[in-house]
């Protein structure tokens, strides 16, 4: 929903089955830059992790959704958040955890101070988000292109230092 403006939820529609890739310009507010977000949707599969992570590269970013209707999805967050740490060497990498499906709330089964605060442990922002309803659906991303136009902003003040000058 985010890539697609909204334009592009179905009523109708199956689960991610394998791995995509979508590129989205983000503006950064207050900054009059922009950063190009490559966002693997990774379906969350346990078949598809060899290929999830050959396709994962050195990521600057993580960001993790799960179904809040369901506890399964949200203990695989776990899993998941394992696998990048193992990938990144221990490197720190930024990010969000997000819970989808606000809009279904008679069905919760993940309450929000038990996410906020697995999401604070493993050094995560929180958002929930209603994909269906585009409740809330660009503030996790946005809070990525921040983290991410930080990371280089960061990098850049490093590189600059290291020249003679």
């Amino acid at each position: 929903m985010f890539h697609s403006d909204g334009a592009l939820f179905q009523k109708n529609y199956s689960m991610t089955t394998r791995v995509e890739l979508l590129i989205k310009s983000v503006n950064i507010p207050d900054s009059g830059d922009s950063v190009e977000l490559y966002i693997i949707d990774s379906a969350g599969k346990e078949t598809l992790v060899e290929a999830n992570e050959k396709m994962w590269g050195e990521p600057s970013l993580v960001c993790l959704v799960f179904d809040l209707t369901s506890e399964n999805s949200f203990a695989s967050c776990g899993r998941w958040m394992e696998r990048v740490r193992t990938h990144c060497r221990g490197l720190n990498v930024p990010g969000v955890l997000v819970g989808n499906k606000c809009d279904l709330s008679a069905r919760r089964e993940v309450q929000t101070a038990v996410a906020q605060e697995w999401a604070h442990s493993q050094g995560l922002e929180y958002h929930e988000t209603s994909a269906k309803e585009m409740e809330n659906v660009e503030a996790p991303l946005l809070s990525l292109a921040r983290a991410f136009h930080t990371l280089y902003q960061e990098r850049r003040e490093t590189i600059q230092n290291l020249s003679p000058g």
